[in-house]
């Protein structure tokens, strides 16, 4: 009942497309309505290639229906589909569906995969390589499995930048007190939004292999590339190219969502991952540990073959279907471009450029007077900060502590999803405050 100094809370903490107003991808929607009720296969309303993909889907269900358990790795001709987009992407590297596991979302086949890596005590516990700062998602499940979490920093002065040197020093150190296994990484980045490039991701794998490391290599953001030089490529390709060397020897676990890119279908928890050089002892455990869980929802392998089997060329749906993901990803180009200039006019403010994904991560200067009054009400500095620009504007944002980061050094992440008006809005509230709170604190 007490009146706030503003209208609406606007949740700029999670990359939560729809939530945030964008539109679904119309195709999408109508083959996952035709395998959920199949009578509108005979709706003259519905495009004949949306029926097309509907009943190859059903066909490849337990009783024709999206209502009956799959196989614990997924939908077969699902599967077959993504090896197929995976050789298109990746410029013909051959893909097998046998190394394809539908997931329930990403993070699902995060988590199942870690669990598999996982083993030992004392300082022969795995330790697994994070990059900081991370999706919390990864902290996480490593304390949840109870593994050693091993930090190695991104380079902020270098647009967050994944630097070799860095990670030979983190892993030097954790071998003291652990036995790292696995190295983690977030490309294009969450919550930092860079986007490596091929001389980095070259030096990684060459890394991982030297050091015999697992690689997970999360790319759910693979289709937000936004920076004018910047390209995403594969953890895959790059391997490949890499030579038999490398492409037979580095264990690597990529993973695609249908939760972010241009679809935002954040609910339907759809995912796969791609496991290559597992150990065909321990691909028997995975698919053991995965058969525990029964199968990742039937709807959301639906809503993944249609990100991985988009209408093409010559295609009814084929324009209309173009034209919705080319709005999405410019706009949100557009978005990250003025999030960047907009932050970067506020002083006490830095905001790298936003290369890809859909967050900025702005450092942001908290006086010594606003820290001491922090740590009196016993929160971390941003916190403190993030409650302020709640409590005053209603704009909600997660802490940089929250993901981690250098000491001393304080971040916000954003979400840049509200539309371009509600965003314009939001820079505009989030600079008076910060000029305000400068003020106050100085």
């Amino acid at each position: 009942g007490i009146k706030k100094p503003f209208t609406e809370v606007i949740k700029a903490n999670i990359g939560d497309a729809h939530a945030m107003g964008q539109r679904p991808i119309t195709f999408l929607r109508q083959v996952v309505a035709l395998c959920t009720y199949p009578n509108l296969l005979d709706s003259p309303s519905f495009p004949e290639d949306a029926k097309k993909r509907a009943r190859r889907i059903l066909q490849g269900c337990g009783g024709n229906s999206l209502g009956s358990y799959s196989a614990s790795q997924g939908i077969n001709c699902i599967r077959e589909d993504v090896a197929s987009y995976i050789e298109r992407r990746d410029g013909g590297v051959p893909a097998d569906p046998d190394n394809i596991y539908l997931t329930t979302g990403a993070s699902d086949g995060i988590a199942t995969i870690l669990k598999i890596l996982v083993s030992g005590g004392g300082k022969s516990r795995t330790g697994v390589m994070i990059p900081i700062p991370q999706y919390p998602l990864y902290s996480a499940v490593i304390s949840e499995l109870d593994a050693i979490q091993v930090n190695y920093y991104l380079d902020e002065e270098n647009c967050w930048a994944l630097d070799v040197n860095e990670l030979r020093r983190s892993l030097n150190e954790a071998k003291t007190y652990c036995n790292p296994k696995v190295l983690c990484i977030i490309n294009p980045g969450n919550p930092t939004g860079q986007v490596q490039n091929r001389k980095c991701i070259e030096d990684v794998i060459h890394f991982a292999w030297e050091e015999k490391l697992f690689l997970l290599a999360d790319e759910v953001y693979q289709d937000n590339v936004y920076s004018e030089g910047c390209q995403f490529h594969s953890f895959k390709k790059i391997l490949y190219e890499m030579g038999p060397e490398y492409y037979n020897n580095v264990e690597l676990a990529s993973f695609h969502s249908t939760s972010k890119g241009y679809m935002g279908e954040c609910g339907y928890r759809g995912g796969y991952m791609e496991v290559l050089n597992l150990h065909p002892e321990i691909k028997g455990q995975l698919v053991k540990l995965l058969s525990v869980r029964l199968c990742p929802p039937v709807s959301g392998q639906a809503a993944m073959d249609i990100v991985v089997n988009p209408p093409v060329p010559g295609e009814e749906s084929y324009s209309q279907f173009i034209k919705e993901k080319e709005s999405v990803l410019n706009n949100l180009a557009k978005k990250a471009k003025l999030t960047e200039d907009m932050f970067n006019k506020v002083p006490g403010v830095h905001c790298n450029p936003l290369q890809g994904a859909m967050y900025a991560f702005p450092r942001i200067f908290i006086p010594s007077k606003a820290i001491e009054e922090a740590k009196a009400h016993k929160m971390a500095p941003d916190m403190f900060y993030c409650m302020k620009l709640l409590e005053e504007t209603g704009i909600c944002v997660v802490p940089g502590s929250g993901f981690g980061q250098r000491e001393g050094s304080y971040h916000f992440r954003m979400t840049i999803l509200p539309p371009v008006e509600k965003l314009k809005i939001l820079l505009e509230k989030v600079k008076d405050f910060h000029i305000k709170f400068l003020e106050k604190y100085a």
